[in-house]
């Protein structure tokens, strides 16, 4: 340029340096993150034959050099192409893995619920639960109380965690407000 600034046409936005720098930073992070998928989720994800190529190649790379030569290598790949469906692909995944992570900590509350407190905490759970098998629980609960009090493995506490997150299968338990 001659020193000169030059006017930008109707139709071209303005892009600051910083911006395409976190744009790049973020097609780098998409590309990371195609690495890390497993074969399943990957077969799944909208991706062109030459970029699916490059990932699998990635995966094979050991050398930390060549495997952030490769990185780039994909992240420029990317920017060439429409990444919205590929971000949103990948977004269903973290999705589906938050919500697994939310039904176990409802089945561990209620766990840990039941076994502080006892027959109201049961007595609760069965009003919302109509198909659950009470005796079967609360034998699960004195179980699991003798073998903490014998200092045994928690077989009881984990097989009472399965029962729970069968139930919630079925139907999910309801949200505790909190003991008590």
């Amino acid at each position: 340029m001659n020193g000169r600034k030059e006017k930008l046409s109707p139709e071209t936005e303005f892009v600051s340096k910083s911006q395409r720098k976190r744009d790049a930073q973020a097609v780098k992070s998409l590309a990371s993150e195609l690495i890390r998928l497993s074969s399943s989720q990957l077969a799944s994800v909208p991706l062109e034959a030459n970029i699916r190529e490059a990932v699998q190649q990635a995966r094979q790379i050991r050398a930390h050099v060549a495997g952030k030569r490769q990185l780039q290598f994909i992240a420029k790949q990317l920017r060439r192409t429409d990444i919205a469906a590929i971000r949103k692909s990948i977004d269903s995944f973290q999705s589906k893995a938050r919500q697994v992570t939310v039904r176990q900590h409802r089945v561990e509350n209620w766990r840990d619920f039941l076994l502080a407190s006892g027959d109201e905490a049961l007595g609760k759970l069965l009003q919302r639960q109509h198909h659950a098998d009470g005796q079967a629980i609360r034998q699960l609960l004195r179980n699991a109380q003798r073998e903490a009090s014998k200092g045994k493995p928690p077989a009881a506490l984990r097989a009472l965690f399965r029962l729970l997150r069968d139930m919630d299968d079925k139907e999910p338990l309801p949200p505790l407000e909190g003991p008590g």
